[in-house]
């Protein structure tokens, strides 16, 4: 994806690492936790991590976006510069 967005708008390495690194420990963390759960219990351990996984996948996906909104919300009433998500400067 990098390599098809124009030169002009692309970001900088460091910071388009720092995004990819971020999602990465993200889902590293998400994986192995569900691999830990999956194992404390008697059930089948493929179902229960996916069952972890659509959870994951949906309802941290709202609260994530909502948290997102509302921190935006809060930047842009105190006009705080330096807190805008997706601004780098």
């Amino acid at each position: 994806k990098r390599f098809k967005e124009p030169k002009e708008e692309r970001r900088p390495w460091r910071i388009w690492f720092y995004d990819t690194s971020k999602q990465a420990i993200g889902a590293l963390f998400i994986h192995f936790a569900n691999i830990f759960l999956s194992d404390l219990t008697e059930e089948d351990p493929c179902s229960l991590y996916l069952i972890n996984f659509i959870l994951d996948a949906t309802l941290g996906m709202l609260l994530i976006w909502l948290g997102v909104k509302v921190v935006s919300w809060i930047v842009q009433r105190k006009k705080y510069t330096y807190l805008v998500f997706g601004e780098y400067g």
